[in-house]
């Protein structure tokens, strides 16, 4: 293998094997200089307890573009780039970011705040511990540096890097081994060869994400100074298209157009989701709808819950999660079809913007125009990289799951085992899985215990030792009662109620259905088809630029995050009231009132 855990001597912090009481797993050690870290925006990449094999593999993807994106910002030292881990951590097996890089960009960017930062990451400035500030967090040649990287950002009007960078991957795939046929050795050229497209693509996503946090606070500014109401930047960014991780939802709508019209296919998801693939795929009634979710598995396959992780099921590995998903679009009634509420968003958008255009005159206009090009241009452009990306992780864990299965198939272990060793024993197992028996059965026993466990939100210095972590199973919200108002952040404006309906696991969404509102603990792509029959999403965490936000936006839904404990506190069932422009969530009525 090419990526070896700790190979770069560069990076202080080599992901390392660590017994927390629970048996060795992945960890590293927290940067002295930059000690703030945060699941917030992390959650939604890794919102599970991530797998040895993918993580030590892909080390390279992470610490060689966090250097790049914060080197090409300018706004951190070469000296400082050395004393960080990437741009976060994995600690007690979480995936985390580092929330005091964070604050120090903001701090050496002129306008910016501690508090802006931690409202784009957390959704609230009061989760965190509080920045200390350290001798070298002003910076004048850091930040003469980033104002000068800022200008071009914001005079950005395309990102033909990122045509490139999917043109290049393209090429990549096109010369991908068939996998039933390709040697053992081909299928690990595959993750190897992937490498470099994923650090590219990887630094090119950190620094668009930088640029669109960018854009939303210079467009929430303006409109502020200008308009004098900030929350006119929320109707703006609303319905703005090409938001990549929105389009599978366009396809699954159809789907369930198709169920809702067709009794035979409308009476085969009536029989139950269980063994439902396999009936649909030789029902000759169901021909032409499996036609079609075929196709839309060749293009959204790679997508589904905890898709950055490259041992993880998705849509395209276990069909039952898109039918699951199609089951609750098939219920929606067509005023939730969501062409046609892009398509109103975007008459309310074009009425805003020229109300807005015929109030504001000269410089105030241009400004207004360049902040909102900024927001709209990065905001697509964070989505677009991170189905770059996504792509790439699945075709190789469509490599690797076939490597698994035919090492399962020779030691007699399960094909998932492959998951459980690093990078460096990779070459080890495969000449020897047996060798390995025991050692993968502890590191599955460790995870297992571990994905049990509530990790820290957010720590300083060291994080907390596993055993003060809450388990799950544990963690209760408090009573609540009618009237409650839960305060968050304004995702996306607009007020609707229903009854709530709690869902922690987007393959699992229970009784939600038309009328309902979306409570969820966080958000990936995987949720968004879940948005579409929902009249509002309520979410605990998340900030401006969380999946939950963008998303919400570009269907209509009045959405609120940074909810603290709306999952655990919300009653399932209770009617409640979202307000998005508020950012506030109050319950009407308990379950059954």
């Amino acid at each position: 293998m090419a990526t070896k855990v700790g190979a770069d001597s560069r990076v202080v912090a080599p992901l390392e094997l660590v017994d927390f009481g629970l048996g060795p797993y992945l960890n590293q050690a927290p940067s002295p200089r930059f000690p703030v870290y945060t699941r917030g925006n992390a959650g939604e990449v890794y919102p599970e307890v991530v797998f040895p094999l993918s993580m030590t593999m892909f080390t390279e993807m992470g610490t060689e573009a966090g250097r790049e994106a914060a080197l090409r910002s300018g706004l951190i030292t070469s000296k400082e780039v050395d004393e960080l881990t990437a741009g976060g951590g994995i600690f007690g097996g979480y995936m985390y970011l580092n929330l005091s890089l964070a604050r120090v960009i903001a701090v050496r960017s002129p306008g910016a705040s501690v508090a802006e930062i931690d409202a784009t990451y957390l959704g609230s400035e009061d989760v965190a511990p509080p920045h200390v500030s350290h001798p070298s967090d002003r910076n004048l040649w850091a930040t003469l540096r980033g104002i000068r990287y800022g200008l071009r950002l914001i005079g950005a009007r395309s990102l033909p890097v990122l045509d490139d960078q999917r043109d290049a991957v393209e090429v990549w795939r096109q010369a991908l081994p068939d996998r039933a046929t390709a040697t053992d050795d081909e299928l690990v050229a595959v993750l190897d060869g992937a490498v470099p497209h994923l650090v590219a693509i990887y630094a090119e996503h950190l620094a668009i994400s930088g640029a669109a946090g960018l854009g939303v606070n210079l467009l929430r500014r303006s409109c502020e100074a200008l308009l004098g109401d900030g929350s006119v930047a929320l109707e703006l960014l609303s319905g703005i298209g090409g938001v990549s991780s929105a389009e599978p939802s366009h396809v699954l709508w159809d789907l369930g157009r198709m169920v809702a019209a067709d009794p035979a296919l409308g009476a085969a998801f009536d029989a139950g989701l269980d063994g439902l693939a396999d009936r649909l795929a030789v029902d000759p009634a169901a021909e032409l709808f499996w036609v079609a979710f075929e196709e839309f598995l060749e293009r959204h396959g790679c997508r589904g819950p905890n898709e950055w992780e490259m041992a993880c099921e998705v849509w395209g590995t276990d069909l039952s999660l898109p039918l699951t998903l199609v089951d609750r679009m098939r219920q929606a009634d067509d005023d939730h079809d969501p062409r046609k509420r892009a398509a109103q968003l975007l008459d309310r958008r074009r009425e805003l913007l020229a109300d807005v255009r015929g109030r504001l005159r000269g410089g105030k206009s241009r400004r207004l125009e360049r902040d909102l090009r900024c927001a709209v241009l990065y905001t697509r452009g964070r989505e677009e990289a991170k189905t770059l990306l996504v792509e790439i992780i699945h075709d190789c864990r469509l490599a690797a799951r076939e490597l698994g299965r035919r090492l399962a198939e020779r030691s007699g272990g399960r094909p998932d085992d492959l998951w459980f060793v690093t990078a460096e024993e990779l070459d080890d197992f495969r000449d020897d899985p047996a060798a390995f028996t025991d050692l993968v059965a502890s590191r599955r026993a460790t995870r297992d215990a571990l994905a049990e466990l509530e990790p820290p939100f957010t720590f300083s210095g060291e994080v907390p030792p596993v055993s003060t972590w809450a388990r799950r199973s544990d963690v209760q919200g408090s009573d609540i009662a009618v009237g409650t108002v839960l305060s968050g952040i304004p995702g996306c404006s607009g007020i609707a109620r229903g009854r709530a309906r709690v869902v922690t696991d987007p393959s699992d969404p229970g009784d939600l259905g038309p009328g309902d509102v979306l409570v969820a603990p966080l958000t990936d792509p995987a949720w968004t088809p879940l948005f579409v029959p929902a009249e509002a999403v309520v979410v605990d965490v998340g900030g401006q630029l969380s999946h939950a936000v963008i998303v919400s936006r570009e269907l209509g839904l009045p959405c609120v995050v940074s909810a603290t404990g709306a999952s655990r506190t919300i009653p399932d069932g209770s009617l409640i009231e979202v307000d998005g422009t508020a950012g506030t969530v109050t319950i009407v009525a308990m379950p059954g009132g």
